[in-house]
């Protein structure tokens, strides 16, 4: 193998090398000429073959790393044979080939990317406004050709198997619900509400009030409509504002996937803000993706998908919550449940693909490469990676008590949907 790479570019041949660490699985690359290589175990799973289209493809991962394997994907430069962009990323993970790649970069490989990276940094966004709208001010119908009708964009509760995407989303809800102990004529503030699904279910099934705060025009507007069709209008309401502008206060808080987005610095502002929008002795909830790597995001993500986000490390959180002295009651990872939550989100995306594609000249080829790409590789890295999806239960002034629903059943949760 080693003198078969012996006479390839120094790009192809670094990212063949990496290759070779492949234990379990087996890929097979077939580069630009042809060339058939093969790396890892011929009789484990998965089976994949890398096709590489452009022979540029190898000098741009070395210079840019996981941004330059993920743009020469967009740009068409590469493919996995069956379009298996999941079990491809999920096989570097669980080879650990990312980990080793960075302990194999040298000195003067690190001096070349950083040469040519300073060539290309995209300006850093400052603006929170912005930064929300380039993701989900793409289009309300966009969102609708992959996500339930609920209209959830954050990670679902599966219960069982068989459950559709809708009943993952339902499940959700409910038990935030219940681990809120939500009340009749309660108020509930929910920041970085999107299309109001949680706020409408817990009106609907808890009869409480409610205020959605989000920063995405396309979201508050049809919200705003849901709300009136469901003749809800009387009991919750949507504003467009920065979270930081909130006033008020509230019996219970909850805020769904938005906290990854408020930025490293703002970890303890966005906290005493849910302690200042309580009331004494209220509860809240967030829910946020979560991290066991120190990366982060990476240069991909940053550039094209969630630009000024920052996840969080669980401790990361716990400190926060400490500083604006909210006590955590219950913490838990729903890891496997975001999987299969983008799993179906890319399965329903790739269904609608060409419905996708007639709604907008925006929605050409390189754009829905790299949705699909984003789907794929999040759902890899929720399966096999270090990332996580965090609930985390905090009171405010209170004690909690023994009979407190902390703990929850597939059987409670779907009797609470059934009775309501």
């Amino acid at each position: 193998m080693n003198r078969k790479l012996d006479n390839l570019p120094s790009a192809e041949r670094y990212l063949y090398q990496l290759f070779s660490l492949i234990e379990v699985g087996h890929l097979t690359v077939i580069n630009p000429q042809g060339k058939e290589f093969n790396f890892g175990n011929k009789e484990s799973s998965p089976q994949l073959q890398l096709l590489i289209h452009n022979p540029n493809t190898y000098d741009r991962i070395l210079t840019f790393a996981d941004l330059g394997f993920c743009e020469a994907y967009m740009d068409g430069w590469w493919d996995e044979k069956s379009d298996r962009i999941f079990d491809l990323i999920g096989l570097f993970h669980f080879n650990g080939v990312y980990a080793k790649a960075r302990e194999r970069i040298t000195l003067p490989l690190v001096l070349k990317i950083i040469a040519q990276r300073l060539q290309t940094i995209p300006v850093i966004i400052q603006n929170s406004r912005k930064n929300v709208q380039h993701h989900y001010d793409l289009g309300n119908d966009f969102y609708q050709h992959f996500l339930d009708p609920t209209l959830t964009y954050s990670c679902g509760y599966r219960l069982r198997e068989t459950d559709t995407l809708e009943q993952m989303q339902l499940q959700k809800y409910e038990l935030i619900c219940q681990k809120l102990s939500l009340q009749p004529d309660e108020s509930l503030i929910d920041i970085g509400c999107g299309w109001g699904g949680m706020l409408i279910y817990a009106a609907e099934r808890y009869g409480v009030t409610g205020t959605g705060i989000t920063l995405s025009l396309e979201q508050a507007n049809l919200a705003k409509e849901r709300i009136e069709q469901k003749g809800l209008s009387d009991r919750l309401k949507i504003v467009v504002a920065d979270y930081r502008q909130v006033q008020g206060q509230y019996d219970k808080f909850v805020s769904i996937g938005m906290f990854e987005h408020v930025g490293k610095n703002n970890f303890v502002t966005f906290t005493r803000k849910a302690a200042e929008l309580l009331k004494p002795k209220g509860i809240g909830l967030l829910q946020t993706v979560g991290t066991e790597s120190n990366l982060r995001n990476g240069a991909w993500v940053d550039k094209y998908i969630f630009p000024g986000a920052y996840v969080p490390q669980l401790h990361e959180l716990a400190k926060a919550l400490l500083l604006a002295k909210l006590s955590v009651a219950h913490a838990e990872s729903l890891k496997p449940h975001y999987a299969e939550t983008l799993r179906h989100w890319a399965n329903n995306f790739t269904q609608n693909r060409a419905k996708i594609a007639s709604l907008s000249a925006t929605y050409d080829e390189r754009f829905l490469r790299m949705w699909y790409l984003y789907l794929q590789s999040f759902e890899s890295a929720f399966r096999y990676g270090g990332t996580h999806l965090y609930q985390i239960l905090f009171y405010k002034n209170k004690q909690w008590v023994l009979n407190a629903p902390l703990t929850f059943s597939a059987n409670t949760i779907s009797t609470a949907i059934a009775a309501k």
